[in-house]
């Protein structure tokens, strides 16, 4: 599934299941949300703080997929073609940082 589809697929989950978009600020906060989750799960368990039992069965690829699913709908809500925006930006990076990544010292 490319981005585009992931959009569509989306959309059409909204409309059979979710009556309607929530409003672009009640997804960012929800985006916002899930992205803490992604943050509280990548800390205690790849970082330094201890992780808590009950985070111990947390997903984190339910949590990624759940910041995805609310950047897919903030796309579809504000007319933005993320499958062109991704690989213009990754066109960009590549132009941008190659030389610069393969020059830092710090990543050899």
């Amino acid at each position: 599934m490319n981005i585009q589809n992931a959009q569509e697929a989306v959309d059409k989950w909204i409309k059979n299941h979710g009556v309607r978009y929530f409003n672009e600020l009640t997804n960012m906060a929800q985006l916002t949300e899930e992205v803490g989750e992604v943050a509280r799960i990548i800390a205690r368990r790849y970082g330094e703080q201890s992780e808590k039992e009950s985070d111990k069965n947390k997903d984190l690829g339910e949590e990624l997929a759940d910041v995805l699913f609310v950047v897919l709908c903030l796309a579809n809500q504000t007319g933005v073609d993320l499958q062109g925006a991704f690989e213009k930006k990754l066109d960009l990076k590549a132009e941008r940082d190659h030389n610069r990544h393969h020059n830092n010292k710090k990543l050899k």
